[in-house]
């Protein structure tokens, strides 16, 4: 999934109950998995100056990223701490955990040769996925409208809890996941 999907079905699932504390802890959650990424790219790209083609098809595979996405995409981390999340009964800890776990998840399923080790420290296996949902090569075209889907209702579920301040953001997710869809459709 895109990074907005993940916000968006996270938020949904697991921010409604509780109030604002678990709905932006079940966002924010959704988001951390990939947060180490966006971190090492915008650094590359902006702040070394290094080209896109290089930071995309070398360093996003160098082992010393990978050891970094082996440790934020990690099921036996995210099981652990959603497992401390529930002892200490902590309603936002609860939904930011779940949330990082289900993206660990839907990536886990939807990464065909760009997945990541994600039962580290016990193993640096990586699952290749059959599907991909981004490359059309391994079947995107049909999973891209299913993550949509996810998203769109997600995206309602939201709003329709939501105030004008979290319309306002889900919408601007919302509206990024339209144009991530439309860039791959574009290309395809």
């Amino acid at each position: 999934m895109n990074t907005p999907a993940h916000l968006l079905t996270g938020a949904a699932l697991f921010g409604r109950k509780g109030g604002k504390g678990p709905l932006w802890a079940a966002t924010f959650g959704g988001m951390l998995p990939d947060l180490s990424l966006y971190i090492m790219v915008i650094w590359g790209l902006y702040i070394e100056g290094v080209s896109p083609s290089v930071v995309f098809r070398e360093r996003y595979f160098s082992d010393e990223w990978q050891q970094i996405f082996a440790i934020d995409n990690s099921f036996p981390i995210w099981i652990c701490l959603l497992a401390l999340a529930i002892w200490s009964k902590r309603k936002w800890a609860i939904a930011l955990c779940a949330s990082s776990l289900l993206h660990v998840g839907m990536d886990f399923l939807m990464h065909a040769g760009d997945g990541r080790p994600n039962f580290w420290p016990f193993s640096d296996w990586v699952f290749d996925s059959p599907v991909s949902y981004w490359n059309t090569r391994y079947h995107a075209h049909w999973l891209a409208p299913v993550n949509f889907l996810a998203s769109l209702v997600s995206f309602i579920v939201l709003w329709r809890m939501c105030k004008w301040k979290g319309r306002v953001f889900y919408g601007l997710l919302i509206t990024a996941e339209v144009f991530a869809i439309w860039r791959l459709f574009a290309f395809f």
